[in-house]
């Protein structure tokens, strides 16, 4: 899909046609194929020395990678925060399964990661 302008560019509002546009002349390095050499590991393992990814595809992985194994714990944490200030539920919205954030612990625990993430690895090169 990288390929598309539209899933590569930033969607604007046009004022002046009343419509949403794509306009953009070259797509982010995030999206350009490049090559990175394999580690001697994965190199012997595969008989591979290189091979050609989309940045953004390293970046899906790591994100990926930490909500499957991370995303599940924010119900923990967010338990024992309860615990810290002895209540049962943070609200009673849904009878018998807490309120909204009751329901949503493990969200705001990957919403934190992604904002930290894309502050420290994606933005930061974006912008050099």
């Amino acid at each position: 899909m990288s390929g598309w302008r539209y899933f590569v560019c930033p969607v604007e509002f046009n004022n002046d046609s009343n419509r949403f546009q794509v306009d953009c002349d070259e797509s982010s390095e995030l999206f350009q194929l490049q090559d990175y050499a394999l580690p001697s590991v994965l190199e012997s393992f595969t008989g591979w020395t290189t091979v050609r990814l989309y940045p953004f595809q390293i970046h899906s992985i790591a994100l990926s990678s930490f909500a499957s194994i991370m995303g599940p714990f924010g119900g923990f944490f967010a338990s024992g925060f309860k615990r810290a200030f002895k209540i049962k539920d943070f609200a009673y919205t849904i009878p018998g399964h807490g309120g909204i954030m009751d329901r949503f612990d493990c969200q705001y625990l990957m919403a934190t990661f992604v904002n930290v993430y894309i502050a420290s690895f994606i933005r930061f090169k974006t912008q050099l």
